[in-house]
């Protein structure tokens, strides 16, 4: 009996230090993969703090961007009030009874007909023939 009391507790021994290596084994393994997972949890981190770099980058960039097209907005409106202006001018100028003259005597010598005159610059043909005739 303390023979095969003696077996049992070698076999049990046994089976406890086949326990324990197979618990060892199974937490080196567990480290291994722990290990490789902190490992990109760092690079995850990595790519984080790059984007944020990037994204900040863009925004300061975006930021800078917007300013110019003010400055560029502003800079537009101030011709297009500069070409409103040059436009009325020369459309009074045009209005004018010796720009009309000048246009219409050019036209005669051109060999446009009193017509044609007419037709274009918006007088009437009585006020063509007058000023070709005073010329």
């Amino acid at each position: 009996m303390s023979d095969l009391l003696i077996i049992l507790f070698s076999v049990s021994e046994v089976v406890l230090l086949v326990v324990v290596i197979l618990f060892f084994l199974r937490l080196k393994k567990s480290e291994t993969l722990l290990s490789g997972l902190q490992a990109n949890q760092d690079e995850f981190i990595k790519r984080l703090q790059f984007n944020t770099q990037l994204e900040n980058e863009l925004v300061a960039t975006f930021e800078q961007r917007q300013q110019e097209l003010v400055a560029l907005n502003n800079q537009l409106e101030k011709k297009a009030a500069e070409m409103r202006k040059l436009i009325d001018l020369a459309n009074e100028y045009c209005k004018s009874p010796q720009f009309m003259r000048e246009i219409i005597i050019q036209g005669h010598r051109a060999g446009k007909t009193p017509a044609q005159m007419a037709k274009s610059s918006g007088l009437s043909l009585e006020e063509i023939e007058l000023i070709i005739d005073q010329s």
